[in-house]
């Protein structure tokens, strides 16, 4: 998942850029915080949703034992309890005030929030809602970046293509189905689009969900791919003939990146952080099914504009990079730590 994967990009890079960005010698520990029950490696282990839920005094006893002696932390998820002092974390968006179907927030998050050293969002727009919805002030932005693989992935062939279930060029729309991203708006378009187009297929990848079964099932010319294998998914989006990111709300949109850096037409809606993201390097419509159903067929025609698209899409996606990320991120610690 996306968050999951921006942890595992700035950890990685984290010592370098420590080095790049402050004149101290600064030591580095990661801590891997798993539930109980989870199968991911970790060196800790918690009770997370019991955590979560649990009132501030007692987070903030969690936490003075969890980071005992660290100067600065730094927490990628707002599940986490906070660190008694340099407490930094990461909001990736404000999507769990904003919207009453995705996952309730952190009781204690906006009071924790507040009192955060500093407040790292991926976007402007991010940090314009944090602002405006949880009045904070304590705020720096770092984009997000996006994986060297997508520049260089092979689409995938016929084979690889027809183990999903895919047998025509394709529309990939990839990504959950909760109420903001307006899959209602994309099957309102995509009958249209296979009227013009009865070649293509529309594809969707992601966890199973019974809003998109409901809404794409019946519709010709669908395939419902489910989750697919974190190393398929490069493959997967380079073989597309466009990716389609209808989102009435992201706090980033990394699916408009991955597929401008694999050279694939993205057709978005121009709303919250997309066109911060894709600049003028995607086909941004209105979130509605017309809108989205031109932007579609103007995606896969053969006009020469599509091709300029795509090559600055290419460029555009290459400023977007997890190293600049990560030092972005270091001069913060730096801040709240010298």
């Amino acid at each position: 998942m996306g968050a999951q994967n921006y942890a595992e990009q700035i950890a990685v890079r984290t010592p370098q850029a420590l080095k790049a960005a402050s004149a101290l010698d600064w030591g580095f520990r990661r801590l891997d915080i798993r539930s109980l029950r989870s199968e991911l490696a970790g060196n800790r282990r918690l009770p997370i949703a019991r955590v979560a839920r649990a009132p501030e005094r007692v987070r903030r006893a969690i936490g003075r034992a969890l980071y005992a002696g660290d100067r600065v932390t730094h927490r990628t998820s707002l599940e986490l309890p906070p660190a008694p002092e340099g407490d930094c974390v990461t909001l990736h968006d404000v999507i769990a005030w904003r919207f009453a179907d995705e996952s309730a927030p952190v009781a204690a998050a906006q009071s924790e929030l507040r009192r955060a050293a500093a407040v790292i969002c991926v976007s402007e727009f991010t940090a314009n809602e944090a602002y405006d919805l949880l009045g904070l002030t304590n705020l720096h932005v770092a984009h997000n970046g996006v994986e060297s693989r997508f520049f260089h992935a092979t689409p995938f062939d016929a084979h690889a293509l027809a183990r999903y279930g895919i047998t025509q060029p394709f529309v990939l729309h990839a990504g959950g189905a909760s109420a903001r991203k307006n899959l209602d708006a994309l099957a309102v378009a995509w009958p249209r689009v296979r009227r013009e187009r009865p070649d293509l297929q529309l594809v969707l990848s992601g966890p199973p969900h019974p809003r998109r079964e409901y809404l794409f099932r019946r519709l010709t010319g669908t395939v419902i791919v489910g989750h697919v294998p974190n190393d398929d998914v490069p493959g997967l989006v380079a073989a597309a003939n466009a990716v389609v990111v209808p989102s009435l709300y992201e706090g980033f949109g990394l699916p408009v990146l991955e597929a401008m850096a694999a050279g694939v037409p993205v057709v978005a809606a121009a709303t919250s952080s997309i066109p911060e993201v894709a600049g003028d390097a995607a086909i941004l419509v209105e979130p509605t099914g017309a809108g989205i159903a031109q932007g579609l067929l103007d995606a896969v025609s053969s006009d020469d504009a599509v091709a300029d698209l795509v090559r600055a899409g290419k460029t555009r996606a290459s400023e977007f990079t997890w190293e600049r990320s990560a030092l972005e991120h270091a001069r913060v610690w730096a801040s709240i730590g010298s």
